[in-house]
């Protein structure tokens, strides 16, 4: 015997029950596992191809390169072999910076371009005030995010709302790539800082400080002013998105890194587990 069909009325509060869930589900959804990379300028003693087998012995996926390891190109057989040393290793492009943006459209543009051929999801950036309108454009057309990156006391991006000033009337994916130490240099929270910029974060460079103000030596992570559970903690709340450029950048013992390094990830990785217990 066919089922009889449920009344109206019942059959929208069904629906509206099966609505309610789904957003209640959602609510509740463990956050996305972001990958922990490493600025490779922590490693820029090195010739790039050991700095990468580097990167791959700390265990580490995820490389956020400089231009002086990957230059800004449109030379596409270069790009192709960049991308074979990193699938030999494992490893992905997280991020490319910290880069210059001018009113130089054109120049711009030629960045991008080399984002989007090699596979660069977020460029980590200084762009001047007159490079906005070009961005805005740019970011749509080719659908890859500008972070901007704060380098401390006075720089032009020093504090959070510094940054949220610059890209608040901006296309969303302009946002921020958070140097937690130099937000540190700059008498700020990190945690507080992630709080601020949730939403517009697609980027994070790990780095800690054992003095504020104007410090100018950095440590291993967690032993200065850096939460590292608190932080990782923090970007799990904020939604922090699985594709950003979350980067381990240690620029002490240039010539000597790799114990150091090796501390530091074993501190991010801690936090990270903390935070992401499916990670």
């Amino acid at each position: 015997m066919p089922a009889l069909p449920l009344p109206r009325r019942t059959f929208l509060a069904a629906g509206a029950a099966i609505a309610a869930s789904a957003v209640t589900r959602r609510a509740h959804a463990a956050p996305p596992v972001p990958a922990l990379g490493v600025q490779i300028y922590s490693l820029r003693g090195f010739p790039v191809d050991v700095a990468l087998q580097h990167v791959h012995d700390l265990g580490i996926k995820a490389v956020e390169f400089f231009p002086g390891m990957f230059p800004i190109t449109d030379d596409a057989a270069a790009i192709a072999a960049m991308q074979r040393k990193l699938a030999g290793l494992g490893l992905t492009i997280s991020g490319h910076g910290v880069n210059r943006f001018t009113a130089d459209a054109a120049a711009n543009r030629r960045l991008f371009a080399f984002a989007k051929a090699a596979g660069i999801r977020t460029i980590t950036a200084d762009p001047d005030p007159d490079s906005f309108a070009s961005l805005d454009e740019l970011v749509k057309e080719f659908d890859v995010r500008v972070a901007i990156h704060n380098h401390g006391p006075r720089h032009r991006y020093n504090k959070a709302a510094d940054v949220l000033a610059a890209i608040e009337k901006h296309d969303e994916r302009i946002g921020a790539c958070a140097d937690l130490g130099h937000f540190i240099r700059s008498g700020e929270r990190p945690v507080d800082v992630i709080r601020l910029l949730t939403g517009r974060l697609y980027g994070v460079h790990l780095k800690d400080f054992a003095e504020m103000q104007d410090a100018t030596k950095g440590v291993i992570l967690g032993r200065g002013h850096l939460d590292v559970d608190g932080v990782f903690a923090a970007l799990a709340r904020a939604g922090f998105p699985a594709d950003g450029a979350l980067s381990i950048e240690y620029e002490e013992n240039k010539d000597d890194p790799i114990a150091d390094l090796r501390a530091c990830v074993a501190a991010a990785k801690a936090g990270l587990a903390s935070a992401y217990p499916a990670s």
